[in-house]
């Protein structure tokens, strides 16, 4: 028996069908914010309000055309319009200055970069084949093509710079660390995440520890903060080894980038490196054991980490699987202890 129109409005059907289609349309709300990055658009618009015609203006575009993405942007409540033509941001547009201390500036402007269209454009490839989108597209890793496009690669680090700042103060605040010690980031960056952790215990140490490209802007981070002379910057391949001379050892936000292959071989290095004193943290996403629509985020990182990188999301109880396998024995599992990022705390199994 077919639907018609009339049934479907009489039935209260309306509403999911909208609901659909907005989700349909969801790509079309990620190019909308990418190109409103890219023009610099928050940054135009302040703490006031511009009207179109100054926006276009400002940015060299057609302004009946921007003015009509303007008026998309208000419709997902990025911005607003007060009065016909005139644009202000809401409090989740703010997030798109990149003076903003919350700033998602760089963030939009590399999640919305053509690299990973263009992967998830060819998620089917990655569904049928288990393979990597990135990889079948750009017929390389996106490590690899990174270190070969320095602009991008330094657009990247900036995001995850932005991406961590929030979650870094989170965990600063949100687990117990200890007074004294050396605590080493692993995959650290440009140091982000330490620097919220030694202001807030000024009688710790640190090591950031990343590949020499991924320690470059350390120093400076460090340095900004006044935090060189409590804080060391190493180099290194963490699938080969890590510093041998910590206390507390956190990796935030790596394994979700790995395979679990690869997450085993870095954890059966650090196990071989670290202190039998010493304590891991796993910093990220835990996943419920059965999908729900909690955290949408969570799911939409881990396809992403399938298509471009081989990586994953895990749940809780593939964590301890995978700590287990490789010499550890999982303490404490702080799920939302770093905002939305859980802390699985884990020490040597001989030291449990």
């Amino acid at each position: 028996m077919s639907t018609t129109p009339q049934d479907v409005l009489a039935t209260g059907k309306l509403d999911l069908r909208a609901a659909l289609i907005e989700r349909i349309g969801g790509y079309m709300t990620a190019h909308g914010i990418g190109v409103a990055a890219e023009l610099g658009l928050a940054d135009l618009i302040g703490t006031g309000s511009r009207t179109s015609r100054e926006l276009a203006d400002a940015t060299a575009t057609h302004e009946p055309s921007l003015r009509r993405l303007l008026r998309m942007l208000v419709a997902v409540g990025i911005a607003e319009e007060p009065e016909p033509g005139r644009f202000a941001l809401t409090g989740i547009g703010s997030q798109l200055r990149s003076d903003s201390p919350d700033s998602l500036h760089k963030f939009a402007k590399m999640f919305c970069h053509p690299i990973f269209f263009t992967s998830w454009q060819n998620l089917r490839h990655t569904v049928t084949t288990g393979e990597r989108a990135f990889d079948h597209v750009h017929e390389t890793g996106i490590y690899d093509w990174l270190a070969r496009h320095g602009e991008t690669s330094t657009l990247f680090n900036e995001a995850m710079s932005e991406e961590s700042r929030l979650s870094a103060a989170q965990l600063a605040a949100g687990y117990d660390f200890p007074a004294t010690g050396t605590v080493v980031d692993l995959g650290g960056g440009d140091g982000t995440l330490l620097t919220a952790i030694l202001q807030a215990r000024p009688g710790l140490r640190g090591i950031v520890f990343d590949s020499p490209s991924g320690v470059a802007e350390a120093p400076a981070t460090l340095g900004k903060a006044g935090l060189a002379d409590r804080c060391e910057v190493r180099s290194g391949d963490f699938f080969q080894s890590v510093p041998d001379d910590g206390d507390l050892y956190i990796i935030k936000s790596v394994f979700q980038d790995w395979g679990d292959d690869e997450a085993r071989a870095i954890l059966r290095t650090v196990r071989a490196h670290i202190p039998a004193s010493a304590t891991l943290l796993i910093v990220g996403t835990v996943l419920p054991e059965t999908a729900d629509t909690s955290a949408p985020v969570a799911y939409f990182t881990d396809v992403n980490m399938m298509v471009t990188t081989g990586g994953r999301e895990r749940t809780e109880g593939e964590f301890r699987a995978l700590l287990a396998e490789t010499g550890f024995t999982v303490r404490s599992v702080g799920v939302g202890q770093a905002g939305p990022l859980s802390v699985v705390e884990a020490v040597p199994a001989s030291a449990a």
